[in-house]
């Protein structure tokens, strides 16, 4: 095989990768950026231990975080690193997508004063 013939298969078999890969990642982008509607649905369940107006009595505020802390967060209860029972079955049934909205909801919201 010619050293030639060799480049051009491996700059196909690139181009082939990412045609297959590219509507993959198109369809997950808006799963990225966290679905603000999506995460404000499901933050009722975080609502009931956890105060919307931000405000800490026993139990932490989750209000502002920022995105990427959240999700380490929920990541590390899921695969219980941090240790609390209830946090642990809550983050184990939330699928990447949620966590990523709910962490996009509660950026997005602001401590009361």
């Amino acid at each position: 095989m010619s050293r030639k013939s060799s480049r051009l298969r491996r700059h196909l078999a690139a181009i082939s990768a990412a045609l297959v890969i590219a509507p993959v990642v198109a369809q997950a982008a808006p799963a990225l950026a966290g679905d603000l509607a999506f995460g404000e649905y499901l933050s009722s369940e975080c609502m009931t231990c956890h105060r919307i107006d931000g405000t800490e009595k026993g139990i932490p505020s989750i209000i502002g975080w920022p995105t990427d802390h959240f999700e380490a967060v929920m990541h590390s209860y899921r695969n219980r690193v941090r240790e609390n029972p209830v946090m642990q079955t809550i983050a184990g049934r939330l699928s990447q997508t949620e966590i990523e909205a709910l962490a996009a909801y509660l950026a997005s919201l602001k401590k009361s004063p």
